[in-house]
């Protein structure tokens, strides 16, 4: 613990605070100075610039947020840079070994598999769902009797937890009792070993991932509602179709959202968890996702060195697939804002 931290603690002992405020006291006294200084910080730019109100409001609401970010996202994000050029095994002090974490990385054949099973996963799902939400979105659009009770449906599935969800699908995947193999009985199939099976497990995780593309339905359901109409209409006038109307009209108003959900797809699928922790890496570690590479080497063997240089080169390849998604899908995204901007420069 540090000492300092140490010594607030025992003060506010001292002073008769509960013993279980105690543990809060240096995080509060924390909040205290910070909010002090943004305080006076404000005080002498309304005294310097009066008409500045606005802009203090604005830091000041939003300082909360800042807070929190900066003590539990930057501050970690620091010291683990700190971490991952060490060896620390949670007990002892850690031992400084400069770049020594991540040389073993790019040697380590246990990576390399966690980097082919998440990207693949990645690969295949977050296509797969980009396109089924949309579909989905499509036709939940209609205006008929009894659709917000399909958009509700499709939308549930959404709310179940990882666990809960890996649980279920456990059972329905079964290769003795389970729902999937008992329907494909039925009509003369012999189901597969699903999770037991190195072959067919990672495309079972594949299958799951679309049982929940609820979440980005709703996001195009949003989208689609906020098309305008006279666009249909104009497009109708001149003689569009309706197969001409989703390519002219639809698609590239909703071009925006399908790269923002794909680009939040891409980054949720690689850092895929629960499934692989709950099937244990899976057989023949067909189930091994980075995460669970990482969490493994942090909190079953101690390793908090290299677990966060892997944190880090996970960082980097996230970065460096939106970066190019971004860069790629300049052409085929359309913004009203960049359009009206040419026309400016145009005139």
């Amino acid at each position: 613990m540090n000492p300092t931290i140490g010594w607030i603690r025992d003060l506010a002992a001292s002073w008769g605070v509960p013993s279980a405020l105690v543990p809060l006291v240096p995080f509060l006294l924390l909040l205290i100075v910070l909010y002090a200084v943004i305080g006076l910080a404000a005080y002498g730019a309304r005294r310097r610039w009066p008409r500045a109100d606005k802009t203090i409001a604005f830091w000041l609401f939003i300082s909360p947020w800042l807070i929190g970010f900066a003590i539990f996202t930057i501050g970690p994000m620091i010291s683990s840079i700190f971490v991952s050029l060490t060896s620390w095994d949670l007990i002892t002090p850690p031992r400084f070994v400069g770049f020594a974490n991540y040389t073993e990385a790019f040697q380590d054949p246990r990576v390399g598999q966690a980097l082919k099973v998440t990207l693949l996963y990645g690969v295949i799902s977050v296509p797969l769902q980009t396109a089924l939400a949309f579909v989905v979105a499509l036709l939940l659009n209609a205006e008929l009797p009894g659709m917000r009770f399909f958009r509700t449906v499709w939308y549930l599935p959404s709310l179940v937890s990882g666990v809960a969800q890996m649980v279920l699908f456990l059972w329905v995947f079964n290769p003795r009792y389970g729902l999937a193999n008992d329907v494909l009985a039925k009509v003369g199939i012999e189901g597969p070993g699903w999770f037991n099976d190195s072959a067919w497990a990672l495309p079972t995780v594949i299958l799951m991932s679309l049982w929940t593309v609820g979440g980005a339905m709703v996001i195009y359901l949003a989208g689609l509602k906020d098309v305008p109409a006279n666009l249909y209409e104009a497009a109708a006038i001149d003689g569009a179709g309706t197969l001409r109307m989703f390519w002219h009209v639809t698609m590239p108003q909703m071009s925006p959202i399908i790269l923002f959900n794909a680009l939040t797809g891409i980054i949720g699928s690689l850092q895929i968890f629960t499934q692989g922790f709950i099937a244990n890496g899976g057989p023949k570690d067909s189930l091994l996702f980075f995460v669970y590479y990482l969490y493994d080497n942090a909190f079953k063997n101690f390793r908090m060195g290299y677990a966060s240089a892997l944190a880090w080169i996970l960082f980097v390849v996230i970065l460096a697939l939106t970066t190019v998604t971004l860069r790629g899908s300049s052409f085929a995204v359309y913004y009203e804002t960049e359009l009206a901007t040419r026309k400016k420069r145009k005139a």
